[in-house]
């Protein structure tokens, strides 16, 4: 019998932590938590160490960063998930790496913010970066299969939020509690409100060109209510192809977890027992304009991403406190766009900086706007 997979689980009590936790659960026999790590949660981190008998786990709400970065580089694990969510997850990922594990990526704000310094960073220890978003495992899956000098267009599938149907006018009296009520995925406030928006879709756009080294022109947005397909490619003669399952992020955690290997499991398969409809459509650019600024951002690479990034993350939490309205999202997002961002971040420190000016940028643009 093969040794167990040892995995250390970031945001161990979220969305991602909490499915990647049920997988581990489900199959003891090739998988074992080396560590864990919460941010508030001590209650729900505390049960998970008396149920798998572990003591190596970190609330980073009470001890900080750094025991955090040196639990990941000290503990021997095979891989770590990262589940974190926001610009905190960043250094988490860069630990993984640097202490040689592979690095299963929920945290799409590594990508978006340290691309190229992370995709060196896993080139220099030989180290693979599984991506653990929906969209983005199925195309790794898909180009795996095809090969990447197949590929000419990568088609990011989105269910479009709970504002889909929401015409322009309607848009300006969202709600956080409307923001909230996501209507195919259960996730974090934060990601909730990206999805609205359409944000979300934005990052995962960035993302996609960093991981798969493509150009924004060449990555495309599908809304897809039903969320079944997660994405397509389109290979160079012109055809299609798609992966489709149950919206359930426990089939990209898996799929992450036992890379190369895909392995029979206890999850739902998606039949055609029964009628299926799929409906697909274009994205309303002029209505959600952070898709729009997302590809803008990508075109201009340099710092554009990182600012983008900063300046979406303060004003959700603005919304969220009621210091400006849901179109106010973008507008913050556009005003430090509008900034001098040229010149790529040659290292974590460069990242750091340009985030903590974007983010001090977007604050007072947001004390602007509230007056």
């Amino acid at each position: 019998m093969s040794a167990r997979k040892k995995i250390i689980v970031l945001g161990a009590t979220g969305s991602i932590g909490t499915n990647c936790i049920d997988i581990i659960r489900k199959n003891p026999d090739i998988f074992e938590i080396a560590g864990l790590s919460a941010h508030r949660d001590k209650v729900t981190l505390g049960k998970l160490c008396t149920e798998f008998k572990l003591q190596n786990s970190v609330l980073s709400s009470e001890t900080g960063e750094v025991p955090l970065l040196e639990m990941i580089r000290n503990t021997g694990a095979d891989i770590v998930v990262n589940g974190i969510s926001g610009a905190s997850g960043l250094l988490p990922s860069k630990a993984a790496l640097e202490s040689g594990k592979d690095l299963a990526l929920a945290n799409k704000e590594t990508i978006v913010m340290a691309g190229n310094l992370i995709n060196s960073l896993a080139t220099a220890h030989n180290k693979k970066i599984l991506p653990v978003d929906s969209e983005h495992s199925a195309v790794f899956n898909l180009i795996n299969a095809y090969g990447r000098d197949s590929v000419s267009e990568i088609i990011l599938t989105a269910s479009g939020g709970p504002f889909r149907t929401w015409d322009k006018a309607r848009l300006a009296s969202v709600t956080p509690s409307d923001a909230l009520k996501h209507p195919t995925w259960s996730m974090g406030s934060k990601i909730t409100i990206d999805s609205a928006s359409l944000a979300n879709k934005g990052l995962e756009v960035i993302e996609a060109c960093r991981l798969f080294d493509i150009l924004p022109d060449h990555v495309k947005v599908v809304v897809h209510p039903q969320s079944l397909v997660h994405s397509f490619i389109r290979t160079k003669d012109g055809v299609l192809y798609a992966q489709a399952s149950h919206p359930d992020m426990r089939h990209p955690i898996l799929s992450a977890l036992t890379w190369p290997e895909y392995k029979p499991n206890h999850l739902e398969a998606l039949t055609f027992d029964q009628i299926c409809t799929m409906q697909f459509e274009p994205p309303r650019y002029e209505d959600f304009p952070l898709l729009g600024l997302a590809y803008r951002a990508a075109g201009l690479s340099g710092r554009y991403t990182i600012a983008y990034n900063a300046a979406n993350e303060v004003a959700v939490s603005a919304f969220l406190s009621g210091e400006i309205t849901f179109t106010g999202l973008s507008e913050v997002t556009a005003r430090i766009l509008e900034n001098d961002w040229s010149g790529e971040p040659a290292t974590f420190a460069d990242v750091a900086e340009a985030d903590k000016l974007a983010r001090a940028m977007a604050h007072q643009t947001i004390k602007g706007i509230s007056a």
